[in-house]
């Protein structure tokens, strides 16, 4: 049965994603030219593709993730979170803005200590370069 997201607040729809892993979800409110920093990446990412991409890699490495908490400005979600990558506990922010047709056109991913960081990068890396979004 399909649900019906239309009435979720942004927030909502965010939380609904990463619960559900709802990558149907997702690329509904990815704008088309979404732009994605990571902090494994030396460029943001431009585009729903590959934006949707990182995301659904990065909820599958992660392990128990987790939001503590959150500021809500407007259009404007800064969340708090923490993971696991392999043996390496992390933390970060999830930096997202929205434009009012409630797509997500900024996302932008801050995260600690550097040995969680360098975990997550190689994991990363592999990964985007198999899928041919990075060289070699």
């Amino acid at each position: 049965m399909s649900q019906d997201n239309s009435n979720l607040s942004n927030l909502e729809k965010w939380h609904t994603v990463i619960a559900n892993k709802d990558m149907k979800l997702l690329r509904e409110i990815l704008d088309e030219n979404v732009e994605f920093h990571s902090p494994t990446l030396w460029q943001p990412k431009k585009g729903r593709d590959v934006t949707q991409y990182i995301l659904k890699m990065v909820i599958d490495i992660f392990e128990g993730f987790e939001y503590h908490r959150e500021w809500v400005d407007g259009n404007n979600l800064a969340l708090e979170f923490s993971a696991k990558v392999d043996d390496k506990n992390i933390k970060g922010i999830d930096l997202i803005r929205w434009n009012d047709e409630g797509k997500i056109v900024h996302f932008e991913v801050m995260m600690r200590p550097i040995n969680g960081l360098q975990a997550m990068f190689e994991k990363m890396t592999k990964h985007l370069q198999d899928a041919g979004f990075a060289p070699k």
